[in-house]
């Protein structure tokens, strides 16, 4: 009886202690989802915390009213696919070669990869590279320098060379090409470390906005986060003095709450997405590590 009391002891406080742990990490964006709702005015008397005291969209209103809104979200779901899909098939590719054991010289390209983890080339040749190939200014310098990932070619290789080998030898009796069997046998079977690493690009690739910043000048290119940034920079100024926005509208919004309502725009896609991948992303973490 006296260990039954003690596990429930330890039970309710474990629980508890997670309970308190999680609601402070679900606070900020409680927090700023009651403010993004929230009449402005009213906003900045103070005392909003968990719900919204006087409901208003206006701050959403003023944000979709900016053209600028559509493009640089077309552009951010176009470099998060593209960048995702193709950054998982090469490295994919250059994984499976390098989990052969018959690989001639495999050692030495493992090394020469995991060197770029911990020696970089500098930013100012970065910028020369990048321009002497002509993807300043374009939508492929988004992708192309980002096509490749050491860090989930180790985990990718990891899981590719704990698969049964069995199963590559079958495949080569029977006349399988490498390709073949790559595409046909090991991509299937990797489908929780494949997701998980989808979702490691396809984050990186939403929330990225200083390549931008750096080797775009177009606002045709500008991702959301950048114009998040910029929307949120020029809120004061927004709600001042912005032609588009009626009297009566300055009235139920602040710059903070426009601040709030851009932030919770750039969150919701990755917070709807997670859960789909969620049971995904959990094996595939424990695979690549523990395989790794």
């Amino acid at each position: 009886m006296v260990g039954t009391k003690r596990w429930d002891l330890f039970t309710v406080i474990n629980y508890t202690l997670l309970a308190v742990f999680c609601l402070m990490t679900l606070y900020p964006l409680i927090y700023v989802l009651a403010g993004s709702f929230n009449d402005g005015n009213d906003y900045m008397r103070g005392g909003v915390y968990f719900f919204p005291r006087e409901f208003s969209t206006a701050s959403y209103r003023i944000v979709f009213k900016d053209d600028r809104l559509v493009s640089s979200l077309f552009i951010s779901v176009m470099r998060s696919g593209t960048g995702t899909a193709t950054s998982l098939f090469f490295t994919a590719m250059v994984s499976y070669a390098m989990s052969r054991r018959y690989l001639i010289g495999r050692n030495g390209y493992y090394w020469i990869h995991l060197a770029t983890l911990f020696i970089g080339g500098g930013l100012i040749p970065y910028f020369v590279l990048l321009k002497y190939l002509h993807l300043l200014d374009s939508f492929w310098v988004y992708i192309i320098p980002s096509i490749f990932s050491v860090f989930n070619m180790i985990i990718l290789q990891g899981f590719f060379r704990e698969l049964p080998e069995e199963i590559h030898e079958s495949a080569t009796v029977d006349g399988a090409s490498e390709f073949k069997i790559f595409g046909m046998l090991f991509i299937p079977l990797s489908a929780p470390v494949l997701a998980t690493v989808a979702l490691w690009n396809g984050v990186g690739h939403w929330n990225s906005f200083f390549d931008a910043m750096l080797f775009t000048n177009s606002e045709k290119l500008m991702p959301l986060q950048l114009y998040l940034m910029k929307l949120i920079k020029e809120a004061d100024v927004l709600t001042a003095s912005s032609p588009f926005i009626p009297p009566q509208m300055k009235k139920q919004f602040s710059a903070q709450t426009v601040r709030m309502a851009a932030i919770m725009i750039s969150t919701v896609p990755i917070l709807v997405l997670f859960p789909f991948l969620q049971r995904y992303f959990v094996t595939g973490i424990m695979v690549g590590s523990l395989k790794g």
